[in-house]
């Protein structure tokens, strides 16, 4: 056993703001506190609220501590953000939110000067969501800040600083779809120095490294003691997929959910990829690269409900399900294998209760999960992390549509935090409990997968239509 016995995790996704705690030698939380990450509208630009963070991460390890008792610290952030400091450590600019458009608005400026697909395995990006474009747009609308800018800093790093006082980098933040890195050989791409940033680019360590010890000023703030190690942070995807790496033989993959679906394929079959359907090359917490496919499902889900209560009755999925009821992407166009297409009832939805709303919208975003894994060539078991592993419906028809076994962590309120309290183990495996042997493979149920195969070719009904309205 470790001597290293509780982890305070402080998670930063898109929606929420969490710090927990996870006793590892259970690989459990026991203790969660959270806020919402709202988005401050400006001025110069829709930015994150970094001082209110700061103040909630701090009185959140304070309670927690007090509760529970922290023996270290790690942390995982959303990727597609960086942060830019100048000569004293400070914000040399708010952190951009990567939903703002404004860099939208240097596309052809910038597409100019990023290394395509094949150097960097990024897709290019609407918004924000390349932070290379960010960068590039922060840039040419604020000719001041290249000068103030002093070291640039993946996001989960930044709050290592904060926390540790080290400035560091990390591939899993790198690799994700940043146009900054270069995953197959291991370093910077190209980018790096056509924006000038060579010298700037913080040093890249290992998210599995000990970043440094808490400095003194937060150990009083908190109340932790000032020998807390802290780790030095990962992307919150690869938090998901980090026990399962140290755990389980490949092939398997894993569908980390939230605000983004994001499908990571571990061994499986060798697939081209295609950056127009929004799949890239990300990158694990060992530095390998991983195919991956996303779309913001969890964001989906939450405007096709339309703030209606999740409820249902068993009589509202039979009804979807015979009745063949179906959803059509995308609910939000912007990103995943369905991007520009606009979402479609095949029914008059003001028709539909609320549980058959419900239970269709699982099926659908079931079926674009499904989609995701067929495009990185996903094989053996899949394991759901996140809020979808309480939606049953949702891991059903995965499981018919994608003809594989569907497991789910259920260990985890945030599908994040147990991975990323892991890192402080390093390179060890450490204590905790023996994993469950992979479930057999269920035998399928007619009605879902006869609703899956009618979904498809739906789908391609739709597209074709679509074809054919787009060349006359």
């Amino acid at each position: 056993m470790t001597e290293i016995r509780h982890v305070g995790v402080i998670d930063i996704g898109k929606t929420n703001v969490k710090v927990a705690v996870v006793d590892l030698e259970k690989r459990v939380e026991i203790g969660v506190l959270k806020r919402a990450n709202t988005v401050l509208g400006g001025p110069p630009y829709p930015h994150y609220d970094i001082d209110g963070h700061w103040q909630f991460i701090c009185e959140a390890l304070a309670r927690l501590n007090e509760d529970h008792g922290i023996d270290a610290l790690s942390v995982t952030t959303h990727g597609a953000s960086l942060v830019l400091l100048d000569e004293d450590g400070n914000l040399a600019a708010p952190v951009l939110d990567y939903e703002h458009d404004g860099p939208d608005d240097l596309t052809e400026d910038y597409d100019g000067i990023r290394p395509d697909f094949a150097e960097t395995g990024s897709p290019r990006l609407p918004v924000g969501l390349n932070a290379g474009a960010q960068l590039f747009w922060q840039f040419k609308t604020d000719p001041e800040l290249e000068k103030r800018v002093v070291t640039v800093l993946t996001y989960p790093q930044y709050w290592v600083f904060r926390l540790a006082g080290v400035l560091a980098n990390e591939v899993t933040s790198l690799g994700c779809h940043t146009d900054l890195w270069d995953p197959r050989r291991g370093c910077f791409s190209s980018l790096v120095a056509r924006l000038g940033l060579e010298s700037r680019m913080a040093p890249v360590r290992k998210a599995i490294d000990c970043a440094g010890r808490l400095r003194p000023e937060v150990a009083e703030a908190t109340g932790l003691s000032p020998e807390t190690e802290v780790a030095c942070g990962i992307h919150d995807s690869n938090a998901s997929l980090l026990p399962h790496l140290r755990e389980r033989p490949a092939p398997f993959s894993v569908v980390s959910t939230g605000t983004w679906v994001i499908a990571l394929a571990i061994g499986g079959r060798e697939t081209p990829l295609d950056p127009a359907r929004d799949t890239l090359m990300n990158v694990n917490a060992f530095g390998d690269p991983v195919p991956s496919a996303r779309f913001m499902g969890g964001r989906e889900f939450d405007l096709a409900m339309d703030g209606r209560t999740a409820e249902y009755s068993e009589a509202d999925v039979a009804a979807v399900l015979k009745k063949q009821i179906f959803l059509l992407p995308a609910v939000d166009p912007r990103s995943g294998p369905f991007q520009g297409r606009q979402a479609v009832w095949t029914v008059d939805e003001r028709t539909l209760s609320v549980g058959e709303r419900f239970a269709a919208l699982s099926f659908y975003l079931a079926m674009v999960t499904a989609e995701c894994l067929d495009m990185i060539g996903a094989d053996g078991p899949v394991i759901v992390e996140g809020p979808f592993a309480r939606n049953s419906h949702y891991q059903a028809m995965l499981q018919s549509a994608t003809g594989r076994p569907v497991e789910t962590s259920e260990a985890s309120a945030t599908g994040t935090s147990i991975g990323a309290a892991l890192l402080v183990l390093g390179d060890r495996q450490g204590d905790g409990p023996e994993r469950p042997a992979s479930s057999a493979s269920v035998p399928g149920d007619s009605l879902l997968e006869a609703y899956a195969d009618a979904w498809r070719q739906q789908m391609k009904a739709t597209a074709s239509s679509q074809n054919k309205k787009t060349s006359s």
